[in-house]
């Protein structure tokens, strides 16, 4: 089966939430730092993390799952559903197969 994959949104509860978090938080983006990075380890999410938009920073990431449900456990258990919301939608998405992260060491 190939897998699906779908553009997740985190739009916080503010415009400058970024730059206003409180320590509980900034202690529950940590989580959800974490948790996503996690799922990154297991081969789930291709890219994620802030988008430094002018108009309010987000976050997005692109995930490669099996079926839409998988997405919805996904936010579901997301620590950061505490404090903020999520949109997503499925994407037409090209991927190269050999790709490579490269550490900006390797330059």
């Amino acid at each position: 089966m190939s897998k699906k994959h779908f553009v997740l949104r985190l739009i916080p509860t503010r415009p400058d939430f970024a730059q206003t978090m409180t320590e509980t938080e900034r202690g529950i983006m940590q989580q959800h730092l974490a948790y996503w990075k996690g799922w990154m380890d297991k081969g789930k999410v291709i890219v994620f993390g802030p988008v430094m938009d002018p108009a309010g920073v987000y976050s997005m990431g692109v995930v490669a799952v099996d079926n839409e449900e998988e997405v919805q456990r996904f936010i579901e258990h997301d620590p950061a559903t505490a404090i903020n919301r999520y949109e997503y939608h499925p994407m037409m998405a090209v991927v190269w197969e050999g790709f490579e992260p490269v550490s900006s060491n390797d330059n």
